[in-house]
């Protein structure tokens, strides 16, 4: 079994997500609580083709451990080859097949969730990946079915446990419902219910509250936490703390929470080398930070605009600033 099973406390996941969970992003989750890392999704293609890029997303530093590299593909000997290639190049701690990706770019490449209506092509390309890597530990991660009418989360989990994957992660959506609507977390609980390997959920992971209740009403053995993360990484701290002790945590306060950005951004571009366009490509992360912040449209607007950390620091300021006096205005109003 995955070592981190055997702690005492359900462990927490890092969703991967495109373009979101980088190493940089990764590394600030795990400051706050995040126990088990997973790539953004990269294609085995890639990995044999060699592609720089594809080779710069499977790189992470040691303190992000333990993480896996999830691998998407439809081909069973590429995809234990690329899977055999990354864990020679990377030695991260487990890989992981992506049989959820609802992005018609990937399904249109019979990748994802597109597996999810063929499962004799499932089994194959999880099998071989197995054998090609055993003992090495392959995971999974599968959402509940193509569509309302075909829901098969149960058949795709027993398929990949008797594949030797070690571990499912389960989307609580359909791929037709992308991330719309609601998770079904009655869906999760009854595969976890029903295989023996360790079943993580994910979906709808909003608060501590939230995942305190998905621990006790589903039997899940793992969490995977997605976007929620994206505007507010504290929720793993928040929810550790409340596992362990059930206090909830406040929300951080607004200048904390400036000083992560900023931080995140700093981080990043020491990363990349290039200002510029790293705080271009930055901008989606910060209409992330930017949900639920005072003055949010004028906010928004200058944040899309930004190309410098000094930029950002001008941002910051008169954001604090604004935010002190209109707080002080109300104050000064109710006690009037």
């Amino acid at each position: 079994m995955l070592p981190w099973f055997n702690s005492p406390f359900c462990p927490l996941y890092l969703a991967p997500m495109a373009g979101v969970t980088d190493s940089v992003f990764r590394r600030l989750c795990k400051e706050q609580g995040a126990d088990v890392m997973v790539s953004e999704f990269v294609s085995a293609d890639g990995i044999l083709h060699r592609n720089q890029r594809t080779r710069e997303m499977i790189y992470f530093h040691p303190v992000e451990r333990p993480l896996g590299i999830q691998l998407f593909g439809a081909d069973p000997e590429r995809m234990a080859a690329a899977a055999e290639a990354v864990v020679e190049w990377g030695a991260p701690d487990f890989i992981d097949l992506n049989f959820g990706c609802p992005v018609n770019k990937v399904v249109c490449k019979h990748g994802g969730s597109a597996l999810l209506r063929d499962c004799p092509l499932l089994e194959k390309v999880a099998g071989t990946v197995v054998r090609k890597l055993h003992p090495f530990p392959v995971t999974a991660k599968i959402r509940l079915g193509w569509d309302q009418t075909s829901i098969n989360a149960l058949t795709t989990a027993k398929i990949l446990e008797d594949a030797g994957i070690q571990a499912i992660a389960i989307h609580g959506r359909t791929k037709d419902q992308g991330y719309s609507g609601d998770a079904d977390w009655d869906q999760i609980a009854r595969v976890a219910s029903a295989v023996s390997v360790p079943v993580i959920g994910n979906g709808d992971l909003r608060s501590a509250i939230d995942i305190g209740c998905r621990i006790r009403e589903t039997g899940v053995r793992g969490l995977m936490i997605g976007r929620a993360a994206m505007n507010n990484p504290w929720i793993f701290r928040q929810a550790r703390a409340f596992l362990r002790s059930g206090v909830v945590v406040p929300d951080v306060g607004l200048e904390e929470k400036w000083n992560h950005i900023l931080r995140h951004c700093r981080m990043a571009v020491a990363e990349n080398q290039e200002e510029e366009f790293t705080m271009a490509s930055m901008r989606g992360r910060l209409m992330a930070y930017s949900r639920g912040m005072r003055n949010g449209r004028q906010l928004r607007g200058e944040l899309q605009r930004v190309t410098k950390i000094e930029q950002l620091e001008q941002i910051r300021d008169r954001h604090l600033t604004q935010s002190e006096e209109e707080a002080l205005a109300v104050d000064t109003v109710e006690t009037a």
